[in-house]
């Protein structure tokens, strides 16, 4: 018998707005009866793509135009010379990105893939979509019509994957009784370390509680299933002025058994606990039975051991450990779903329209820009149960959150630090939010036997040797990562001679969120780091705090020839801090200042700012 044709979709995410693209896109290809392969990119094997006759990628791009962690093995497998311009010929591809046009880089690792793929003697089957965070649907504002755009295309350039054509799609009510998840639920009697689940009395037990429940969930990565390791927070201080309006505050934490080994300019990542009154509410209105021991596993999987790997734990366990139901946003399949398990009409056919593309606008309004919870909009259509099989496959996974390290291990040998702006906001319709992670930090009291599972990765800001003379940028929590950096250094200082470090700081008032102010000024006098004395300097630019406002690049053109002289040294620059028009203005201000100290026109110094990223002295960590 004849192999069908596959359409095969390769996605790359970080946050998971890709995944929901390139899992909508699969959608729409099996109700146009397109047999379909998703994959992420960093489980498909790359040397396989010549033989593909037709590929779509979906891929996000990441802080200043850095692709997935996902994409990168995949990426410098593309990337080899060996590869001819003749290498895809005959495969059809297209590339739909994810970005977000605030930031300097948009979309730019779907620029650069369409462009490789080009090179490589692929035929685009279309131009590239790109999708806009800025748009007011979101990147699904751009995805519908490139969608319309690819059905019509492929349907003409392979019209072997489409045997109906673009336009005629298989009625839901087909797919809709086969969710990809499939829940067993065990006897309690047989039901081995069923006591030992039934309590997170000792680390031991958080961690292998937390491990079952992340492992059995098929949305979370396997590099987040079981925690790196656990803390305990010591210290949870304000480093802001009480009533101020924003709240940033330093945390501290110890390793609870050995220590794990960091290097300054990494990441902790957090998974955050929830509300524990939301999640049991969220069961409550779901009809499930929090104490009944489930397993969870792929539906494909239809053997009876399916889910033996894993112990059977609580269901309400599983909820806390995986299922994020009162922080992120459902999706728009979401609704969908909703819409045929809805009993009262005036539901179902709301969720309906919010799931069409003429609601898709209404129902960004309604859902991402209020940033409503999966709790909030199952309440706002009380007539909608789902099947437990259903939510665990649309509810967003809980997700950890990342924090640049503000602490150097050779300072603080069983210790690490953060640096955590408390995030609050009103939406449009006026209604208080705030951040799930760093609310529930700022809530915990050290006195209190609290154990925060935890992952150390390698940031985007490389060690810096002691002989190198850096120059950091860091305003507001910016500052985080170079806290570290000038801990670290001054341990350092005190055996060995280091080299020059220049701080630019910027915050609102002096009075008011000026991070660490004892501490830097500390560095800056008595043959400090940052003392003059050792070639060094500590310059402050308070936004508010005058008429004009004046931010951390007023400053640095001030000092303009101080850093001319340290560039001309060798000095590596970092800069650390907000992603939206902070890293473009710093970069600007760096040509401005290599153009006038060295005399060269601003396209040199533009190039002058290349070559340094080439050569590993030019590094941004930013964040949204």
């Amino acid at each position: 018998m004849q192999q069908k044709h596959k359409l095969l979709i390769l996605y790359a995410t970080q946050t998971g707005n890709a995944l929901d693209a390139a899992e909508r896109l699969a959608r729409e290809a099996e109700r146009r009866a397109c047999p379909v392969n998703l994959l992420s990119v960093d489980r498909y094997d790359p040397s396989l793509l010549p033989q593909e006759e037709a590929v779509i990628f979906v891929v996000s791009t990441t802080g200043q135009g850095d692709a997935p962690d996902s994409m990168k093995v995949f990426w410098r497998y593309l990337l080899q010379r060996n590869l001819s311009q003749h290498w895809l010929e005959g495969v059809r591809y297209a590339v739909f990105g994810l970005g977000d046009s605030g930031y300097q880089k948009y979309n730019f690792v779907a620029k650069k893939l369409d462009k490789r793929l080009m090179d490589l003697g692929g035929t685009a089957i279309l131009e590239r979509g790109l999708g806009d965070d800025q748009h007011p649907s979101g990147y699904e504002g751009s995805l519908d019509p490139w969608m319309s755009s690819l059905w019509r295309m492929l349907n003409m350039t392979k019209p072997e994957f489409l045997p109906h054509g673009p336009d005629v799609v298989i009625e839901d009510t087909v797919l809709i009784d086969r969710p990809k998840v499939q829940i067993t639920y065990h006897n309690i009697e047989n039901v081995e370390l069923g006591s030992h689940f039934s309590t997170a009395s000792d680390v031991t037990c958080l961690d292998a509680q937390i491990g079952s429940a992340r492992s059995m969930h098929p949305g979370i990565s396997s590099s987040h299933k079981r925690p790196g390791c656990f803390l305990k927070m010591v210290k949870n201080l304000p480093l802001t002025k009480s009533n101020y309006g924003k709240d940033v505050r330093h945390f501290e934490f110890e390793f609870i058994s050995d220590a794990f080994e960091y290097d300054t300019g990494d990441v902790l990542e957090i998974l955050p606990g929830q509300d524990s009154v939301a999640v049991d509410t969220f069961i409550q209105r779901c009809n499930l039975d929090p104490d009944s021991f489930i397993s969870v596993g792929p539906r494909e999987m239809d053997d009876r051991n399916a889910n033996g790997s894993s112990t059977p734990l609580k269901l309400r366990t599983f909820v806390e450990y995986t299922m994020d139901v009162a922080s992120a946003s459902p999706r728009r399949y979401f609704f969908e779903v909703m819409s045929f398990f809805a009993t009262a009409e005036h539901e179902r056919e709301r969720l309906k329209y919010f799931a069409s593309a003429e609601g898709r606008d209404d129902m960004y309004q309604y859902n991402q820009k209020e940033r409503r919870t999966v709790l909030e909009v199952l309440e706002d259509f009380p007539s909608v149960q789902m099947p437990f099989e259903w939510l665990v496959q649309l509810v967003p996974p809980l997700k950890t959150r990342a924090f640049s390290i503000s602490s150097s291990q050779l300072a603080h040998p069983n210790q690490v630090h953060l640096t955590v702006n408390v995030v609050s906001w009103t939406t449009p319709y006026k209604r208080k939010k705030k951040g799930l992670c760093s609310s529930w930090l700022a809530a915990l009291d050290p006195r209190d036997a609290v154990y925060i599972p935890v992952w150390f990765l390698k940031g985007s800001l490389p060690t810096p040797s002691p002989s190198l003379p850096l120059i950091l940028v860091g305003p507001g929590t910016g500052c985080a990562p170079f806290r570290g950096f000038l801990e670290e250094r001054a341990v350092q200082s005190k055996t060995h001679s280091t080299a020059p470090v220049i701080f630019f700081f910027g915050c609102r008032n002096e009075d008011g969120d000026f991070l660490y102010r004892d501490l830097w000024l500390t560095h800056s006098h008595n043959n400090g780091v940052l003392s003059e004395a050792k070639g060094g300097g500590f310059y402050v630019a308070f936004s508010r705090d005058q008429p004009q406002k004046v931010y951390v690049q007023h400053k640095m053109r001030e000092h303009s020839q101080r850093i001319w002289n340290l560039l001309a040294q060798g000095a590596a620059v970092y800069i650390a801090g907000s992603s939206t028009k902070m890293p473009a203005d710093v970069t600007s201000a760096f040509e401005e200042i290599i153009s006038k100290e060295n005399e060269v026109s601003k396209e040199d110094a533009v190039r002058w700012i290349r070559a340094l990223e080439k050569s590993g002295k030019y590094h941004v960590e930013a964040w949204s």
